[in-house]
């Protein structure tokens, strides 16, 4: 089956070793200083929360960054219309096609930031291959892109159903059979939130949601909607927290300029669910959007209600 040859593929060392570049578990260090500024005509220093950023916004730096955005374009373009072909063979076998699409996020994902020249540094790696409900905080279109290359196979994605309309990403979303949730009618969304818990216990397969359920536009950490607790009573599921930090500078809100912040991609441990109640959805939440708020940066956590 086509599964067995791109697996192979992913585990070929030189394959592996060839988008080694830009990617490790200690790329770039910590520091507590706060933030500093330097400003010079076209080009600025940022230390914000141990990061260094060069927001380079010259005219070079924005050419080369549309031309990384041209050829990852091109890569999508092309991996899209492989596992396309591959998706239409497996129509008959819907966990496959789940399977092979993950297989396609690992390939075009880690390729893709390749390209984009972002350093990555991943932390907790060792819990990234639970059988589980992966959480993410969302404040950048790279926040997709690292959790393509990074959840494991068999993992199901839940997504709004606008992302149809995403040029080949969607559609080739669309047909690997992944969950489109319409947020505008709760009701159907809760209906098909149930489908996807059935399937996923007997399938044996992992879930991926962004639990904001939207895109901060600045960062910001937002409220959690309860989804993900829902999903987590009905499947007994661990819960992953995957914290992303730095995206939010990396490609920021109606930018085409993707500049070279370092990005970290820290996994926490299992939440176990097994003892969860109905009952205590609210807590559960908080609970959980407490665990970000303190692992995030303090320009990554939600602004503090000013006293009165």
């Amino acid at each position: 089956m086509a599964s067995i040859g791109i697996s192979s593929l992913l585990k070929n060392r030189k394959l592996e070793s060839s988008f080694s570049t830009g990617f490790a578990k200690d790329s770039f260090p910590h520091s507590p200083e706060k933030t500093m500024i330097r400003d010079d005509s076209e080009h600025r220093t940022i230390i914000a929360d141990g990061l260094s950023v060069d927001d380079d916004d010259g005219w070079m730096a924005v050419l080369i960054s549309w031309a990384r955005l041209v050829m990852c374009f091109v890569l999508v373009l092309i991996t899209t219309s492989i596992w396309t072909l591959i998706m239409v063979i497996l129509i008959p076998w819907p966990c496959e096609r789940i399977k092979q699409s993950n297989v396609f996020g690992h390939v075009s994902g880690r390729m893709l930031m390749w390209l984009l020249g972002n350093p990555v540094k991943i932390e907790g790696a060792e819990h990234a291959n639970e059988r589980a409900i992966y959480i993410c905080n969302h404040a950048s279109p790279l926040d997709i892109v690292l959790t393509m290359w990074l959840t494991p196979k068999g993992t199901v994605c839940i997504a709004k159903k606008e992302i149809v309309w995403y040029p080949l990403i969607g559609q080739l979303y669309a047909l690997a059979g992944h969950l489109r949730i319409d947020r505008s009618n709760p009701v159907a969304a809760i209906q098909s939130m149930k489908e996807v818990a059935r399937a996923v216990v007997k399938n044996d397969l992992s879930l991926i949601i962004f639990p904001e359920g939207t895109r901060s536009k600045d960062g910001r950490l937002l409220p959690f909607k309860k989804g993900f607790v829902h999903l987590a009573l009905q499947t007994r599921r661990p819960i992953v927290p995957i914290v992303l930090t730095g995206t939010h500078m990396a490609w920021r809100k109606g930018s085409l300029h993707i500049r070279p912040t370092p990005l970290t991609v820290k996994y926490l441990p299992p939440i176990v669910t097994t003892d969860w109640t109905p009952d205590r959805v609210e807590d559960y939440t908080k609970m959980i959007h407490d665990i970000y708020v303190n692992h995030l940066p303090e320009s990554q956590q939600p602004l503090r209600p000013k006293e009165s």
